[in-house]
């Protein structure tokens, strides 16, 4: 006999839970809270719809914090995966130059999105909208709206994390999971702007401003990119990748660090050759020889004395090291994603709860993160393939009992 999966949020990870489990096994439910599925999905498509990112899997693991935690799943179902499936759905992909996994040119977010709908159809899989999931009754069994009591087999929740409130994922779950004994933790914003008290001279001559070609560190974590210079502060992939340390720091010391390197393809012995080797003043060999930006040029000149300025090995040593303050980061709702929500030890290796058996979170929920560049939703099919792994084996071998 066929076993019931309610599967509790309509995005990436319970979309791909539905995709792989066995339609023979199981009846599937879908309940989303919206009145359509992947609204976060597609708010991903807004600047770029990258689907994963094409870099070698030991590489492409250790972008997640923490690494370990997805490792098994990420393995299961890595990018190359992504993409084979996705070519089956007739959803072909390219490498982009930043080695970004996209869509073929002319396909849309909403083209995928119903395309892997339309898969679940196929399967039997049926969508309840507007379902909005209040907790649990006595007997452990779902309820939505406050009074709809919904009986599974399995329940999965994949309800996301706490940003971009309008497309569902709010957060608002957290403290209906904490009063059940369940462990949690507070949101933080993750892959988020950080502000930066920039003068007011610098940002009239250079807010908007991307840094390109950066690598941007903290304590002993590095990360290549781009940035941009806001009023707020400072975002970007260089800096996103680096929310974590840099929320901690920020959590102890209530201010964080980084250090900027302006040219990370020269060594600090190549730029101090270059500046002391040069026939013109230390400005105009820092545009024309070193070829820093204007942005970069006049922060290092309102930044630094005048003594480090014209000492050519501290100048050189501040190009690949230059430190900006952290004060604090950007509202949750303003972040790309966010860290917190359920505890890692809350669940074991399939993401089954601890305290509540046949129940299981995947998805955002959970306290891990990554950077943007498709990471994020490669993690959340990832799990979503793995719970269905098993959830299939385990099936399986009860009927073979």
């Amino acid at each position: 006999m066929k076993k019931s999966v309610s599967i509790v949020g309509g995005g990436t990870a319970g979309l791909f839970l539905a995709a792989f489990l066995d339609p023979g096994l199981f009846d599937i439910t879908i309940f989303e809270k919206k009145a359509a599925n992947g609204r976060k999905f597609l708010v991903a498509g807004d600047g770029g719809f990258n689907l994963t990112h094409s870099e070698s899997m030991d590489g492409f693991i250790q972008r997640f914090t923490p690494d370990h935690f997805l490792k098994p799943a990420l393995e299961n179902f890595s990018n190359e995966d992504l993409r084979s499936w996705f070519e089956s759905l007739d959803i072909p992909t390219f490498v982009g130059s930043s080695k970004r996994v996209f869509p073929e040119k002319g396909i849309k977010p909403i083209m995928v999105l119903k395309a892997i709908e339309s898969f679940l159809l196929k399967r039997g899989v049926v969508f309840k909208f507007k379902k909005k999931f209040s907790g649990w009754d006595e007997q452990h069994n779902l309820v939505f709206n406050s009074r709809e009591v919904i009986e599974s087999d399995y329940q999965v929740f994949a309800l996301g994390g706490g940003s971009w409130k309008v497309t569902g994922s709010d957060g608002g779950w957290l403290e209906t999971f904490a009063d059940q004994g369940i462990s949690t933790l507070p949101f933080q914003a993750a892959n988020c702007a950080f502000q930066v008290n920039w003068s007011e001279d610098f940002l009239k001559k250079h807010e908007g401003e991307p840094l390109k070609n950066i690598a941007v560190a903290i304590e002993n974590q590095s990360q290549k990119g781009e940035a941009v210079i806001t009023k707020f502060g400072i975002e970007g992939n260089a800096i996103y990748a680096l929310s974590p340390k840099i929320q901690a720091e920020l959590a102890l010391q209530q201010k964080a660090v980084i250090h900027v390197d302006f040219k990370p393809m020269l060594s600090t012995d190549e730029l101090f050759r270059k500046l002391q080797n040069s026939r013109h003043n230390t400005t105009k060999t820092l545009k024309q020889s070193i070829k820093l930006s204007p942005s970069v040029l006049d922060l290092i000149k309102s930044t630094l004395s005048k003594d480090v300025f014209m000492d050519n090995a501290l100048l050189a040593k501040s190009i690949k090291a230059f430190p900006i303050t952290i004060l604090d980061s950007a509202p949750i709702d303003e972040a790309i994603s966010t860290s917190g929500g359920i505890s890692l030890d809350a669940v074991d290796t399939n993401f089954e709860l601890n305290k509540l058996k046949n129940n299981f979170c995947i998805g955002e929920m959970l306290d891990w993160n990554a950077p943007t560049g498709g990471y994020l939703i490669q993690g959340c099919a990832s799990m979503g393939v793995h719970l269905a792994n098993h959830l299939n084996e385990r099936q399986a071998g009860a009927g073979n009992e």
